[in-house]
């Protein structure tokens, strides 16, 4: 079945940067747009990135130029790269199998991966 495993989080201070990994299995990952979303405290939702198979990415506005979101379709290994860090990123941080702008509900994910941030 689909598997997707997060790891890579922990705490950072502010400016500084982490970089989260998600294991997927179970499926043709190279064939997959894969997303990135996370959840602030107390908070919705939020898509922040996602990369095509052919490794072209997008960013949601909050993390443009911060975030850097690459695969490894050989290893079936998705990655973010978070610098810059601020305390307004702290959230847990899914990974997604598919395009989570659309139909997230339906869509697989992870357990998550906890972000912290300090000032």
């Amino acid at each position: 079945q689909v598997k997707l495993a997060e790891s890579g989080g922990g705490s950072a201070q502010s400016g500084g940067s982490l970089r989260l990994s998600c294991a997927a299995s179970g499926f043709t990952f190279s064939s997959y747009f894969m997303s990135w979303v996370r959840q602030a405290p107390g908070k919705g939702l939020e898509w922040f990135g996602g990369i095509y198979s052919d490794h072209s990415t997008y960013y949601g506005d909050s993390v443009k130029g911060r975030f850097a979101i690459s695969r490894d379709n050989s290893k079936k290994m998705l990655f973010v790269q978070l610098n810059s860090l601020q305390t307004e990123d702290t959230g847990m941080y899914y990974c997604y199998k598919g395009d989570a702008r659309y139909n997230i509900a339906a869509l697989t994910r992870g357990q998550g991966t906890q972000v912290t941030v300090s000032s």
